[in-house]
């Protein structure tokens, strides 16, 4: 799959397209273009990667303009195994990377977009058979770092995948060398992943990346309410729009 790039760069400073496909003249205010939403409505309408500014510092994100709409910022990915997931808290926080391929936004940057207004969350997946299947969330969003990163998701929707999130929403987030989950081991060490465990997960998307079916318990890429505890998943993305 060929990947349009673009880069959306500060007023006085343009817009560049470097695919050259925008539908729209961009918003000059720069303070404007803080998700995928803002770049559908002032940039393009065609999925890509592009620049948006939580604050002040541009960041690279991946913008889903096809999936039930569109407008939706990809916050997650994984596609293909090539980027290791099992990080040091200072990488998750800040996050990590190619916006073009597999990717973390950063715990501070999903702060940041999510503390301005209501989001949902939509988390596709597909397994190794093809099969396609996702969860949505009417409401989401991520504390500040004072807080844990803690997480508030609600309002499932089923799409097949079923609720892996239930039991993560109120919960901070936790890596290797920093836990903060309610187990009185470490779940990222444990489970090889970094996520808003509890004690510790139904969702591991941040696991081992494996090939489907796996003597390995819990610690790769699984979905526990869709394949269980002995599959990893081929594809997982975590996305979030303003709610309508």
């Amino acid at each position: 799959m060929q990947l349009k790039v673009f880069k959306v760069t500060v007023c006085a400073v343009t817009v560049l397209l470097l695919a050259a496909t925008a539908h729209s003249s961009p918003r000059c205010d720069i303070s404007l273009i803080v998700d995928c939403d803002e770049i559908y409505s002032n940039v393009s309408t065609e999925s890509g990667v592009y620049t948006i500014y939580p604050v002040l510092a541009p960041v690279q994100v991946y913008c889903d303009m096809d999936t039930d709409r569109g407008k939706w910022t990809v916050i997650q990915r994984r596609m293909d195994g090539t980027l290791n997931f099992y990080r040091p808290w200072e990488q998750y926080k800040v996050g990590f990377g190619d916006a073009s391929g597999e990717y973390w936004l950063g715990l501070e940057n999903m702060h940041l977009v999510t503390k301005k207004r209501t989001y949902e969350l939509r988390v596709d997946m597909e397994d190794f058979e093809g099969n396609k299947v996702f969860a949505q969330y009417s409401s989401f969003s991520v504390g500040s770092e004072a807080d844990g990163y803690k997480l508030q998701v609600s309002g499932f929707r089923n799409g097949g995948a079923g609720d892996s999130m239930a039991t993560h929403n109120g919960q901070k987030f936790s890596t290797f060398d920093k836990d903060q989950d309610q187990w009185s081991n470490n779940c990222a060490s444990t489970y090889y992943g970094a996520f808003w465990y509890s004690s510790c997960h139904h969702s591991n998307i941040n696991g081992a990346y494996l090939w489907g079916k796996t003597s390995h318990y819990a610690t790769s890429v699984t979905w526990s309410t869709w394949k269980g505890y002995h599959y990893s998943l081929k594809a997982v993305a975590m996305k979030i729009r303003p709610a309508s």
